[in-house]
């Protein structure tokens, strides 16, 4: 467990690696903690530099380049997530034998509130926004964040019950102790390899999330998930109908969210569509049950939750043309979900930063839904060369053309939609940017 207590260590500071949004959350506890800090980001212009220099003065703000004296006195490095440990800081730190923490760490050390991590490769800010919403509902005041939204550590100063935990693998690569009340892990595909070296490690990162919950909630899907399993009280959930399980039953061309076999609700009656978000919603309702809500409870509220923005967000309906934002289908299994979720053709728009992605499986699994395809963005040639196999492929400069190229080839009764299975920022600063384009873009071709 990471330890705070530096105060026989004369001089001692920590240093804050990464002056973004967690950055910033990181300055401030430290600061309310009375922990003498210095801050650090390889870029020169971070997004809140500006900020910083406000806040915590210029002599304490270091950027780009760096000497090795930085490090003098540094008892601790507080990375923001997704920052390597390739880094040179990093590997120069490890070498002085500097802790390594994380702004999870920070939480778990100040927190005295009960907490929900959830993590996954697709899926996981969908699922912790719900369980929030579930328990909100059911009078259980709960809040969410960490990678979703608000840092973890800004978190501590609000009022609620129970927080809720979205978890990446960069987070849980550095994760010291994670007491959760309830583990959600959603499921394991490929994805954050260029980051993480190897499917292998990044499978054990989010395996992570596991080892020290006092209960958890895992997809009876995922290959060997029971050598992980250190809590006594596990509940499942997953596409298959299973005994004391959460599973999805097709009858008479109806889907149903089962119990076993006792049906618990028909699909008809959610606002969210697909099996992808079948499996989210009962990862949801088997945390809700471990949290203490009871089942009907947690049913009511499935049925009024929208969804998030830039997921599979139905934004415009022109000309018997549906246009679709799902930037946040940033990998290949997230795209397939959610391409095989639609009924019509569908008039693709992907690229980006592929983050090592498996195109020819892409390719194998959309085949017969896509009819045409518009790439973008630094690996939009690699996507190609799988995908043209079996559709017609443009290759375009950006969004805007790709937008622009495949209304006029639409025609009524078609989805135009955008499912990257890449990272954006090649282009991009996020796929919230990426996704915004995408409705401005068209709301102007659509007037």
């Amino acid at each position: 467990m990471v330890s705070l207590d530096i105060s026989d260590e004369i001089n001692s500071k920590y240093l804050v690696f990464g002056l973004g949004k967690t950055g910033l959350s990181i300055a401030r506890h430290l600061f309310k903690e009375n922990i003498d800090a210095i801050y650090y980001d390889s870029r020169s212009e971070p997004p809140e530099k500006e900020l910083f220099e406000e806040l915590f003065g210029k002599e304490n703000i270091f950027l780009a380049d760096y000497e090795e004296s930085i490090l003098e006195n540094v008892t601790a490095i507080v990375v923001s997530p997704g920052i390597s440990d390739q880094n040179k800081l990093l590997k120069l730190g490890l070498k002085k034998n500097i802790k390594i923490i994380s702004d999870i760490d920070l939480y778990v050390e100040s927190s005295s509130r009960d907490f929900v991590t959830v993590t996954g490769t697709n899926g996981k800010s969908t699922v912790t926004e719900l369980i929030s919403y579930i328990c909100n509902k059911s009078k259980i005041k709960a809040s969410a964040g960490g990678n979703l939204g608000i840092p973890a550590l800004d978190l501590l100063s609000d009022d609620a019950e129970l927080h809720i935990l979205e978890l990446s693998s960069f987070h849980l690569h550095r994760c010291d102790y994670l007491p959760s009340k309830v583990a959600v892990l959603l499921n394991i595909s490929r994805d954050h390899l260029d980051w993480h070296g190897n499917e292998d490690h990044y499978k054990k990162c989010k395996f992570r999330i596991l080892r020290d919950a006092n209960s958890s909630v895992y997809n009876h899907g995922i290959n060997d998930i029971g050598k992980y399993l250190n809590s006594n009280i596990n509940v499942s959930f997953g596409a298959e109908v299973k005994e004391k399980s959460f599973g999805i039953l097709e009858e008479n061309n109806s889907f149903y969210l089962c119990y076993g076999k006792e049906k618990l609700i028909n699909c008809n009656k959610l606002k969210l569509n697909g099996n992808h978000n079948y499996e989210n919603i009962l990862a949801a309702l088997a945390a809700s049950r471990l949290i203490g809500i009871d089942l009907s409870d947690a049913l009511d509220a499935i049925c009024s939750f929208q969804g998030l923005p830039h997921r599979m967000q139905s934004i415009s309906n022109h000309n018997s043309i549906e246009y679709i934002n799902d930037s946040k289908g940033t990998n290949v299994d997230a795209a397939i979900a959610s391409i095989s979720s639609l009924k019509k053709k569908v008039i693709l728009l992907a690229g980006g930063q592929s983050k090592g992605g498996n195109f020819e499986q892409f390719a194998e699994a959309i085949k017969n839904k896509v009819k045409r395809a518009y790439l973008f963005g630094e690996d939009a040639k690699i996507i190609g060369n799988e995908l043209n196999k079996f559709v017609p492929v443009v290759f375009v400069d950006n969004l805007e053309d790709a937008v622009i190229l495949a209304k006029k080839s639409s025609s009524p009764g078609d989805v135009i939609l955008l499912s990257p299975a890449c990272a954006s920022f090649d282009q991009f600063d996020s796929f919230i940017h990426r996704g915004k384009e995408f409705e401005r873009i068209v709301g102007e071709i659509t007037k």
